[in-house]
């Protein structure tokens, strides 16, 4: 499997996917704010990558602004408040086979260059 979770308004998103040509190498791409998350597509994630944490962006807007900077958070949390909001997934998410790739550091995006 080859997939991508991303936003299609993100520019970083879309520089990375454009930068690692992913359009052109049948991977299915998922736009996380029209088609979201389903419980079963974020276990696989969490199956692959070990945790939901994992996948959890600290720096979305709304982790301040609800305040979840001051909580101490579970797994089920981090698994609920992705479900509910997609910005709360670090984007891009990159699937290749049973590797998983999350986020957009450089060792990210070159580590998903080596995979291809």
């Amino acid at each position: 499997m080859k997939k991508i979770y991303a936003l299609s308004s993100c520019s970083t998103c879309i520089r990375i996917i454009n930068d690692l040509d992913l359009k052109n190498k049948n991977f299915e791409f998922q736009d996380i704010k029209t088609q979201k998350i389903t419980p079963a597509q974020l276990s696989e994630m969490k199956n692959i990558s070990g945790s939901y944490e994992s996948l959890f962006s600290r720096v979305a807007l709304k982790y301040r602004a609800l305040g979840l900077d001051k909580k101490v958070l579970t797994e089920e949390d981090f698994k609920n408040y992705i479900l509910e909001e997609y910005t709360f997934l670090k984007r891009p998410v990159i699937i290749i086979e049973k590797n998983i790739f999350i986020g957009n550091s450089k060792n990210t995006v070159a580590a998903v260059k080596s995979a291809l």
